[in-house]
């Protein structure tokens, strides 16, 4: 049983997308695998984006925590796959990520480094809710346990990132700024076509209720 905490999204998930994207599981664990790596290595990535010649010691070692989380998850992915008989695809398309950083502020310092953080901590929430859809909508009991413990470590993440933008600017203009995500977030994932990924849209068919 998860004890939830409200996350800060504005748009909501229908639970009838957790259907759709079950409806492939192996496709649904080849991207799930790529969005793992993916994460693991933008952390490390971070590392180097301190705007400064020595970042603090906390910035290095909790950047350095989260790619090893990442990195464990992506284990964990691949060896369901395994089991049925699949592996990680060599090839990975994200829309949704892609489509999440076109207000990243490129080569403004540390505005960027603060647009690149809370993008992160974005997709960090919106895979938190979708794990959660997942756990609850499969019938796989092997599948819902491990969606149902990503839950707890994907919602770490997503504060965590917060947070460091704090370190980066003002809380007040972070606090600004995040509102201004949340609100492209929830333009970005409306706008996702419907398949068998975690950040996939609904099927046109549906009729999504907004959480705003």
């Amino acid at each position: 049983m998860i004890v939830t905490e409200e996350l800060p999204l504005r748009y909501t998930t229908p639970a009838e997308w957790a259907k759709g994207a079950l409806s492939d599981v192996v496709a649904l664990l080849g991207d799930h695998a790529h969005l793992e790596k993916k994460a693991a290595s933008n952390a490390l990535e971070l590392i180097n984006r301190w705007q400064g010649i020595h970042p603090p010691k906390r910035w290095v070692t909790t950047l350095a925590n989260i790619a090893r989380d990442e990195a464990v998850h992506l284990s964990q992915v691949t060896r369901l796959l395994s089991r049925m008989g699949a592996t990680i695809p060599k090839t990975h398309f994200n829309p949704y990520a892609q489509g999440l950083r076109t207000i990243v502020r490129k080569g403004q310092g540390p505005d960027e480094l603060v647009d690149r953080l809370l993008a992160a901590a974005l997709i960090e929430a919106r895979s938190c809710e979708r794990f959660l859809l997942l756990s609850k909508a499969t019938d796989n009991p092997q599948l819902a346990t491990f969606y149902q413990g990503l839950w707890t470590s994907e919602h770490g993440h997503f504060r965590v990132f917060v947070t460091l933008a704090n370190t980066v600017r003002p809380a007040d203009t972070v606090t600004n700024r995040w509102s201004e995500w949340l609100d492209h977030e929830a333009k970005v994932i409306q706008s996702q076509p419907p398949g068998h990924k975690i950040h996939s849209g609904m099927d046109r068919q549906a009729n999504p209720s907004p959480g705003f």
